[in-house]
């Protein structure tokens, strides 16, 4: 009689190293009018995700402030034959989920769903991209809670902060930085969705990813409800010159609110995207700087200070630009001092270098978040689209493992002294000092 084999409880596993990544590579093919269709087949249940991507929608190619978010927003708030409700309705009857995202520099419309509703729920998607009519009655109410929202958020230090922060490193007049006023709902209307839907959601400018377990007729049905060249553009318009990014030349700066209980501080400064070669490097000194919660940041101020619940710092990467971030809401009598941590910690990057078993952990750490990032078929989408947004190809991630396992404390004190001067960063108080 065979007996099971009792684990052995005294002596740890193995433990292993990445050398490899093995990334399952999206197929492409067009629709009958061009659209390239990228798909990845993976995924156990019966479930697929498709995602409409139009980079031609995003706030950077808007003709004002709102229109992008706006024109997303409402794609499924009326068609020409459906009201929202029904809409609504017929979706939740199939089991399905609609996902709007508008961001600097894209949007889309997402639609998750079961093989077998695909027939059923398609049009649906068809209808809301292509014949989205922005009915008056609704767009009142949206820029109306819209507004709401807006309102409510500004009393937050966090969110003006946020969005003074990034006004401080591009400038007002470029899309990145806009700092969204009051005014900005007043000169919005209706005709502007319209007008920016009909530029923009067009099948000469989107592509579409597509993920799940793949239904053998999906190539067709897509076809069928997109592939058509009666929603192309007939005079599409040439491209917007990006914005001229103008970062304010004062390093320091403080917002008052009076009543606030605590203050929000915004550290950082214009860097790159994921192009520049310094961005993989820059993204493990980040990490050990703010990036986890194991970090230098949150050990010192938030663990053995105290200051603050949390605190973290990042690096974001857009299409025509990147930056450097820290961020956290600190008590009010506290602020002084949190910042003079927060400096203490930068210095320490540049002076001194990180100790092996610390530069140890945070490499397993990101290699292993790396590893569950690429897990199912719709976050292997994701990986798809963080590279095609940039003309990249899936060597980029090869090269990430490698340089997170090569990168030696003399690589990252480097990269400090280049980027983590205090006199190169912009700083922002919003609250009591």
């Amino acid at each position: 009689m065979n007996t099971l084999q009792q684990p052995d409880r005294k002596h740890a596993p193995a433990f292993g190293t990445l050398d490899q990544v093995a990334i399952a590579e999206a197929k492409t093919i067009k629709l009958g009018n061009g659209i390239p269709l990228f798909k990845i087949d993976a995924g156990t249940q019966d479930l697929v995700k498709i995602e409409f991507i139009f980079p031609g929608a995003g706030a950077t190619s808007q003709p004002g402030p709102l229109v992008s978010v706006g024109t997303n927003d409402m794609l499924d708030e009326g068609t020409g034959r459906f009201s929202s409700s029904e809409l609504a309705e017929r979706i939740d009857y199939f089991g399905a989920f609609l996902q709007m995202e508008s961001t600097l520099d894209f949007s889309s419309a997402c639609l998750f769903c079961l093989n077998k509703h695909l027939r059923d729920t398609l049009p649906l998607l068809e209808e809301m991209i292509k014949s989205a009519s922005f009915p008056s009655h609704e767009f009142d109410t949206y820029l109306q809670n819209k507004k709401q929202k807006f309102l409510t958020d500004e009393a937050k230090v966090s969110t003006i902060a946020r969005k003074k922060f990034t006004q401080l490193l591009f400038g007002d007049v470029h899309p990145y930085g806009h700092y969204l006023s009051q005014g900005d709902f007043e000169t919005l209307d209706r005709q502007q969705l319209l007008h920016f839907h009909q530029r923009a959601y067009r099948a000469d400018s989107c592509h579409v990813v597509v993920s799940g377990k793949m239904d053998p007729q999906l190539d067709l049905l897509i076809d069928t409800h997109f592939g058509d060249k009666t929603w192309s553009s007939m005079n599409t318009p040439s491209a917007k010159q990006p914005a001229l990014i103008q970062s304010t030349l004062v390093k320091k700066h403080f917002v008052e609110k009076k009543d606030a209980v605590q203050s929000a501080i915004r550290i950082g400064r214009l860097l790159f995207n994921k192009m520049d070669p310094d961005f993989m490097g820059m993204q493990v000194l980040n990490t050990i700087f703010g990036g986890y919660f194991g970090s230098r940041l949150m050990s010192n101020i938030r663990e053995d200070k105290g200051y603050t619940y949390g605190i973290g710092s990042g690096i974001v990467s857009l299409k025509q630009a990147g930056y450097f971030f820290i961020s956290t809401e600190v008590g009010v009598s506290v602020c002084k001092d949190a910042l003079t941590e927060i400096y203490f910690e930068m210095a320490r990057l540049r002076n001194e270098l990180i100790p092996e078993e610390e530069l140890i952990l945070v490499k397993n750490y990101l290699l292993g978040t790396f590893l569950r990032s690429a897990d199912g078929p719709f976050s292997l989408a994701d990986k798809f689209k963080n590279i095609y947004d940039y003309g990249l190809d899936y060597t980029y991630y090869q090269r990430y493992v490698q340089v997170v396992k090569n990168i030696t404390s003399i690589d990252l004190q480097a990269l400090a002294n280049k980027y983590l001067q205090e006199g190169q960063m912009t700083e922002l108080v919003v609250g009591l000092q």
